[in-house]
């Protein structure tokens, strides 16, 4: 059995983020890569619908110590990917990435002190088992395998092809074919501009509208301190400008949701002028940030929809038929392609199976320590990045909170630290706060967070860069021993 350090689960944005960490800040650990598919990347080599994009702006999505060079802030998948890349063979990581490795179990041990990884490599077609000190998981929250598609009636019938965009035909033709999107929310506004010049007729199908709100596709400010200064220090202004603005919105969206609504109304109706109705098709029933808020990059969705290359219908689905949707409104829309953007099925911790010295964990029954750990998980960290802001900017703090943290455990010769919740009457409340289909459906199976700190999360990069990277590490919730 090969022995390492530390291992990591999963070689996309958040895997490679904490392998660069622990190169620089933890030369002295060897640590591996454990991924399930045969490349890096993740999401962003995994989707391959047309117009895949980030849907943050790249100076705060791309990773602190390394600066984002390319004229786009608003990136698409490739871009992103020779992004990874590039970073991927700056910090030598190659080597130490394990492909086709899908992990099913992970067991910890009292006596030995180490995690025992057991899985199967599907390259070889055998069992592997590995073990660490030290576990970073770094899977996301959603199932590689499947997206979520409903249960639609009469889908049995329909003539026509229906996709999920998670599992995009690459011979898939759809110029001059009558296309209907269905669903409102960031696949499905990045798939429709991205399609509309090609296809004959291209239609978002909504059960109700997502806030949409639109960023310049480059970043002047950027361009501009690029210009002037060092990448370095260009990349840490255009971050911190970003972030800001970023903070900013949420606050003022949670603080003053009206005023949010109006505003982004107004945007709107500069764009697709009085061709478009904004209500029912862009006015929401919940406030701003309740969900995911939604971003198009200089407003091309708005641009094709008062051009007339694509339509929205805010209806529900009745019946498919033979040529297309029957809606509950009696309407019924053509269709020769039918792409069904509903979703995400989440997947906590890649599907792991953990066991605790004998003890099957459940994990939607743990509370989430800082945003890092999981109590009575021992030696081990999870990714989970912002929903308010980019995911990347959590990323960072906890890779560079786990490098002090192992670094504070070598000083005391600590074997194993485990956080503890010792109030047994805090109120446990949901891990992510969103009213969204792809969190509700399965808020039972992901981990939980407290109602005081630190089992509370801030979603605030300010508040978190304080306490992960100043505080201290023994705060009275982290047992040693």
């Amino acid at each position: 059995m090969e022995h390492f350090d530390i291992i990591i689960i999963g070689a996309g944005l958040s895997g490679i983020d904490a392998a660069c960490h622990f190169k620089m800040k933890c030369p002295d650990k060897s640590f591996i890569l454990l991924e399930g598919r045969d490349s890096i990347g993740g999401t962003w080599d995994l989707f391959k619908y047309p117009g895949i994009r980030s849907d943050s702006d790249m100076h705060t999505f791309s990773y602190y110590f390394k600066p984002w060079k390319y004229h786009k802030s608003i990136a698409d998948a490739g871009t992103i990917m020779e992004y990874l890349n590039e970073t991927v063979d700056e910090y030598e990581l190659r080597e130490k990435i394990y492909f086709q490795h899908i992990i099913s179990e992970a067991s910890w041990s009292d006596e030995t002190h180490t995690w025992r990884i057991s899985g199967r490599n599907e390259a070889k077609g055998e069992e592997v088992s590995f073990s660490s000190y030290f576990l970073m998981i770094c899977t996301g929250y959603y199932d590689y395998e499947k997206g979520y598609t409903p249960e639609f009636k009469g889908i049995e019938q329909f003539k026509g092809e229906f996709i999920h965009p998670q599992k995009w035909p690459s011979d898939l033709v759809y110029e001059n074919k009558e296309v209907v999107v269905i669903g409102s929310g960031a696949t499905a506004i990045t798939l429709i501009p991205a399609m509309a010049d090609k296809t004959k007729h291209i239609t978002m199908l909504q059960r109700s509208p997502s806030y949409i709100l639109s960023r310049p596709m480059y970043d002047r400010f950027a361009k501009i301190v690029h210009q002037l200064l060092p990448d370095r220090i260009a990349h840490i202004l255009s971050r911190w400008k970003n972030l800001l603005l970023s903070q900013y919105l949420y606050w003022i969206s949670r603080k003053r949701p009206e005023r949010i609504k109006k505003y982004i109304q107004a945007e709107i109706e500069k764009v697709v002028g009085p061709e478009v109705d904004i209500d029912p098709h862009f006015i929401p029933s919940y406030n701003p940030w309740d969900q995911r808020m939604c971003l198009v990059p200089d407003n091309d969705l708005f641009h094709a929809l008062r051009e007339g290359k694509c339509s929205i219908v805010t209806d529900h689905v009745n019946t498919f038929t033979e040529e297309g949707i029957l809606l509950k409104s009696g309407k019924e829309l053509q269709a020769d392609i039918v792409v069904s953007a509903t979703g995400l099925k989440l997947k906590g911790m890649g599907g792991i199976s953990f066991v605790v010295n004998g003890e099957k964990m459940e994990q939607g029954q743990a509370v989430s320590y800082k945003g890092i750990m999981l109590d009575k998980y021992p030696n081990m960290a999870v990714i989970l990045g912002y929903t308010n802001a980019s995911w990347t900017l959590k990323a960072d703090l906890v890779c560079m909170y786990v490098c002090r943290l192992l670094s504070y455990m070598d000083k005391k010769d600590w074997k194993k630290c485990v956080p503890i919740v010792h109030d047994a009457d805090m109120e446990i409340l949901p891990l992510i706060d969103f009213s969204s289909g792809y969190v509700l459906r399965s808020i039972d199976e992901i981990p939980k967070q407290g109602k005081e700190f630190p089992w509370r999360l801030h979603q605030n990069y300010i508040k978190d860069l304080r306490i992960l990277k100043y505080n201290k590490i023994d705060d009275g919730h982290l047992s040693f021993s």
